[in-house]
């Protein structure tokens, strides 16, 4: 899972080569505009990409693993540096923006002293401060009490949607934390240390991640998926995309449907994860002997519908039935799918009372083992579809997998139906995010709908949902059929700003994670 941040040579090493048209005058634009601001050429400039996950769709909290992707979009962060003046107590940023409406900012900080980041005010620098912050605290314990870090002059340019479930924070804080120890002495940057710290720097800003934006953001290759696992401890293995014929492309599209976790948090997200923890604990009271307990894991409330299923198949071991075989993850996964339906069987839901029971505790225990971190409101607690939800997306994803390692078409003229059945995995998920964990929303199930008669092999709800953006694999030579579609049958019935119609549709292959560039005679 390591290796150093790549340095690359050209915008080619970075991009692929259809976007090189775009990228190459943005990029002449930025390194202008530092001149023009700071009366000096930039010396490096650090990037990261947005984020989109293929497919493995509310499965990380319960750690299966996922398979996202980076995309074309990024963060970009162009740097000049200089040690602090001399007698100097504190440090300089200055920091701009290629866009006008966010106000440069200017601060000093104290060689000794922590970064102030105010988490409860939107203040566009918090995401560059948070990196600042958890870096400098990295090197102070590198370097001692007498290290003194650099002035810097920065500017940003991003073109990741903000808020569209794209991850455009974890590109920010993964580009801050690089270009913070690129400018204060790092000659390489390990692709895990920059994960892990941009994990723990985006924590400063209020948001709490399992660590698949942050991996995809920083260690994914062009061309290629990232498998990302979390059990039993966070790892990415980039997964290469055959050659197929029709070429394929993925289109990411904005609903404009918001949904704010904080207002709807007790009946959606929330509730999602305390219905999964809270499956995993009947299944292991109804399924496993007597006395067994589920080991304490990184669910969000300390067990996992993993760890359930590891735990099931150790105990299963002893059996004769399975003794003999061993069987593989996706065996693992049918086989508790089918447990699963003949021990869930209420498709109403369970309410506390019958929870409580079966886990042999009172009500106010249940509620203080599930409820009492996260806000919920619900009677009734929908176990079976959630659950089946899980284990079949969980099963999807290794399908997926499969097809991407092992592809039967390979020297095929034509691979329509290899194309297809990778998009029948993003459908078959689109039906269990609308059915069974009831995460989308009308909007994204017409948009899905809309994409597909126009020519998309698959399409579904991605992000946390409820509203937010989906993600199509598309045909490269119908991305346009589908967008005009889009447009035509969507985005034309909705009152949209300038700034929401060029941020719509996003259409990108696999692309590249971060990455460094040193600035000597401009681009090449």
């Amino acid at each position: 899972m390591s290796g150093p941040v790549p340095i690359a040579k050209t915008l080619g090493d970075i991009y692929p080569s259809d976007a090189l048209p775009t990228q190459t005058p943005r990029w002449n634009n930025l390194l202008a505009k530092f001149q023009t601001i700071y009366g000096e050429p930039a010396t490096f400039v650090a990037r990261s990409p947005g984020r989109v996950n293929i497919i493995g769709e509310h499965i990380d909290y319960s750690l299966y693993s996922v398979l996202p992707m980076a995309i074309t979009a990024d963060a970009l962060f162009a740097v000049a540096h200089k040690p602090a003046a001399a007698g100097a107590k504190t440090f300089r940023i200055r920091i701009a923006n290629v866009e006008a409406k966010f106000a440069a900012k200017e601060f000093e900080v104290p060689f000794d002293a922590n970064v102030e980041i105010d988490a409860t005010e939107f203040e566009w620098t918090n995401y560059f401060k948070s990196g600042l912050r958890g870096v400098l605290d990295l090197l102070r314990k590198q370097h001692g009490e007498g290290f003194k870090p650099v002035d810097m002059d920065i500017l940003v340019d991003g073109t990741v949607p903000v808020g569209g479930g794209l991850s455009s924070s974890a590109a920010v804080v993964s580009t801050s934390s690089l270009a913070v120890m690129v400018a204060n002495g790092a000659e390489s940057v390990d692709k895990k240390e920059l994960t892990e710290l941009a994990i723990v720097n985006e924590r400063a800003v209020g948001v709490n991640s399992g660590g698949m934006d942050q991996a995809a953001s920083v260690f994914s290759e062009q061309g290629a998926a990232l498998y990302v696992s979390f059990s039993p401890e966070l790892a990415a293995q980039p997964i290469k995309f055959p050659p197929t014929n029709p070429e394929l492309c993925f289109v990411i599209v904005q609903s404009f449907v918001t949904s704010n976790k904080q207002v709807t948090g007790p009946i959606h997200y929330n509730l999602r994860v305390v219905e999964v923890s809270m499956a995993a604990a009947y299944l292991n009271a109804v399924l496993n002997p007597a006395g067994v307990q589920l080991p304490e894991d990184a669910g969000p409330l300390g067990i996992s519908l993993k760890g359930f299923h590891d735990t099931f198949f150790r105990n299963l071991s002893g059996d004769s039935e399975f003794a003999a075989k061993t069987l593989s993850k996706e065996e693992e996964l049918e086989k508790l799918l089918a447990v699963v339906k003949q021990t869930l069987t209420q498709e109403e839901g369970y309410n506390r009372e019958e929870v409580a029971k079966v886990l042999n505790i009172t009500v106010p225990e249940l509620e203080a083992r599930f409820m009492s971190r996260l806000p919920v409101r619900a009677e009734r607690f929908k176990l079976r579809q959630r659950v089946v939800h899980v284990f079949s997306e969980a099963l999807r994803v290794l399908r997926f997998l499969t097809l991407l390692e092992r592809p039967v078409h390979t020297g095929a003229s034509d691979t329509t139906a290899f194309n297809q059945q990778l998009g029948d995995l993003l459908n078959e998920t689109q039906d269990s995010c609308r059915d069974l964990y009831e995460c989308s929303c009308p909007e994204l199930d017409d948009i899905c709908a809309i994409s597909r008669a126009a020519g998309a092999y698959g399409a579904r709800v991605t992000g946390a949902g409820w509203g937010g953006c989906s993600v199509h694999l598309v045909p490269a030579d119908k991305v346009a059929a589908v967008t005009e579609a889009l447009e035509k049958e969507y985005f034309s019935k909705r009152d949209l700003t300038e700034e929401q119609k060029e941020s719509a549709v996003v259409v990108s292959r696999p692309a590249s994670g971060s990455a460094l560039y040193y600035v000597k005679n401009g681009l090449n």
